[in-house]
């Protein structure tokens, strides 16, 4: 879903980058990148009614549908792609070159929850008009109730979606930007090498990112340092509970020298030390106590969520024929295009 082309071209980006953190790199390549890109590319050719990922199957096993999407395509790039390069592959090679893609992204469509998500075309509300309108996003990715990968992937494609959400505030002066709080917890599962992109521009875009994670080896990856460099050097305040011994070292440097190794490793319950960055000046450490968390309350909390269900959600049955008749799942043949005008999340 973008609302014009240099969304589209941000998205299909950032869709490569979201597998290469989903997959092994061996499991990717640049067979996939090459077919991945030009699939999304092709999917959102019809802004108003863009495909998805779970029709990215049909794209490549049916030439109908193929046909149907390629008369929305301007690019030439992307028509190329199709007209000359898929066009004049033979089936066997057809097969091999788009099993690539189908392995990685048949796992989503398979699974009901996940195609009922990324099935729809539309969002149920506008990432800006929340961070514009100062509203509040809560997303609940429990791995115990999606599953490792599957939380992955939304946590990804969501930070994705706000980073262009963010970007696309230069519509308006900078002084009528509004600050929106971006709060990720486990915050390296859900970051792309974007990520360096988004600490760095993020000031100008008002976007004020609060990111949280245990320790600084889940920022290194394959033995690239990229997102652990980038958060270094452009995080502005930093806040640190009781860390272990691997990470003494490097956190004791950032609030020396008022505290040492020893003063990180034995910081007492519900104490951090923190740095804060006023006016582009570090100031000098100290340390702070935390309020422990309150009870909450439920009936409250369940109240707010159905009334969330009831302004933003569908129907699930909605949902799921009007996915089934775009991706026409199950189906071996078909003998016409897709249809277009439905609307989707």
């Amino acid at each position: 879903e973008a609302s014009d082309e240099n969304q589209k071209d941000f998205a299909a980006q950032e869709m490569v980058a979201i597998f290469y953190r989903l997959f092994p790199p061996e499991m990717i390549g640049p067979m996939f990148e090459h077919t991945m890109r030009n699939v999304m590319l092709t999917l959102m050719a019809d802004i108003e009614n863009p495909g998805t990922l779970a029709e990215i199957p049909r794209m490549i096993t049916d030439p109908d549908f193929q046909k149907a999407w390629l008369v929305k395509v301007k690019d030439p790039i992307v028509r190329a792609y199709w007209e000359k390069e898929v066009a004049k592959t033979s089936d066997f090679h057809k097969s091999e070159m788009f099993g690539y893609l189908i392995s990685k992204v048949g796992r989503f469509v398979e699974n009901e929850m996940m195609r009922n998500i990324i099935g729809q075309n539309h969002s149920c509300f506008d990432f800006r008009e929340v961070m514009d309108k100062k509203k509040i996003l809560l997303v609940n990715l429990a791995k115990g109730k999606t599953g490792e990968v599957n939380s992955n992937l939304l946590g990804l494609i969501i930070v994705s979606k706000l980073q262009m959400a963010a970007m696309g505030r230069t519509d308006i002066p900078e002084e009528e930007r509004h600050d929106f709080y971006l709060y990720i917890d486990e915050f390296q599962n859900f970051i792309t090498e974007s990520i360096a992109t988004i600490l760095s521009e993020a000031r100008k875009y008002r976007l004020c990112l609060n990111i949280a994670h245990q320790y600084i080896g889940q920022l290194v990856k394959d033995n690239k340092t990229e997102i652990r460099d980038a958060v270094f050097g452009n995080a502005g305040t930093m806040i640190a509970f009781r860390i272990g011994v691997d990470d003494a070292e490097t956190i004791a440097k950032e609030f020396a020298p008022v505290f040492n190794e020893y003063d990180v490793l034995n910081i007492e319950k519900y104490t951090a030390y923190t740095k804060l960055l006023i006016d582009n000046t570090a100031s000098r450490a100290f340390n702070m106590q935390v309020y422990p968390p309150e009870k909450g309350n439920r009936e409250i909390a369940e109240a707010i969520k159905e009334l969330s269900r009831l302004k933003y959600g569908r129907d699930r049955r909605i949902v799921e024929a009007e996915i089934a008749e775009r991706t026409r799942l199950g189906e071996p043949e078909r003998t016409s295009g897709p249809l277009y005008g439905e609307k989707g999340m």
